[in-house]
């Protein structure tokens, strides 16, 4: 038996069913035809993380400031590339 790959999207519609459907979990992986330890493992996942990811390892101190600091530099590109565009149109009303 070949592996499959499933999306994230699949697996937590998957688990939803045994969750939030009542399905049990041998009845939603004959339905779906997936295997039933795969489906037990999103599940899991499903009531741990409340959603189809997996938990995801604390960021450090120096990560977070990272993603911090991207965040702000995309900010201010933005803010940049709409003035940039703001004062090409006054220019062009002035003339």
């Amino acid at each position: 038996m070949g592996k499959h790959k499933y999306t994230n999207e699949f697996k937590l519609e998957a688990a939803k069913l045994v969750v939030e459907q009542g399905y049990t979990q041998a009845e939603a992986a004959k339905t779906l035809d997936v295997n039933i330890k795969n489906l037990g493992r999103w599940v899991a996942t499903l009531k741990k993380t409340g959603s189809g990811e997996k938990a995801k390892k604390p960021l450090t101190t120096e990560q977070e400031e990272l993603l911090r600091l991207r965040k702000e530099n995309k900010r201010l590109q933005m803010e940049r590339d709409i003035l940039k565009k703001a004062t090409a149109f006054f220019a062009n009303e002035l003339l």
